[in-house]
């Protein structure tokens, strides 16, 4: 068989293209069983993405950047907590208590606030490709909250150890 004929082979031949919707493999028996009507197709209203679509784009480009910052964020508490378990628990706490407050607060203007100003749900507003007005922050806006959070960990988590570990 063609290798041009039938798409590129991913991690051996576990996976194939054939044609342009379809997918051999386990991917394929998701696609065949599970998503019909329900996955992101022509057939439920959605597009196929492609990075030629801006939104796209910065999705993609938004996400590797939203995981570099929650690793600097994550490398700032550590070194400031200098206990592992401690580390996972507070980032956990970083990342998780400001959705789980918004959904708990009965006043909307300060529910719109935690998801503004909260690590994750801001830093997640970058991955938003449709309705590309967020009620909450925007795009870059809620990428960049993250980053002050990440640059305020850093720079934290650099003076500290040299109080410290000097």
């Amino acid at each position: 068989m063609d290798e041009a004929a039938h798409g590129a082979s991913l991690g051996g031949d576990a996976v194939r293209r054939r044609g342009a919707d379809r997918v051999d493999g386990p991917a394929g028996l998701v696609e065949q069983r599970i998503l019909p009507g329900r996955g992101f197709t022509a057939a439920t209203g959605n597009p196929l993405p492609s990075l030629a679509d801006e939104p796209t784009r910065r999705a993609a480009l938004g996400t590797v950047l939203y995981l570099v910052l929650i690793a600097l964020l994550s490398a700032g508490v550590a070194v400031l907590v200098r206990d592992t378990a401690g580390a996972i628990t507070g980032m956990l706490g970083v990342l998780y208590v400001a959705p789980l407050a918004a959904s708990l607060v009965s006043d909307p203007r300060w529910e719109r606030r935690l998801h503004r100003f909260g690590p994750m749900d801001a830093g997640l507003a970058v991955q938003t490709t449709r309705h590309l007005t967020p009620p909450d922050i925007g795009p870059w806006a809620g990428l960049g909250v993250l980053a002050l959070y990440a640059a305020v960990a850093v720079v934290l988590a650099v003076i500290v150890f040299e109080i410290r570990d000097a």
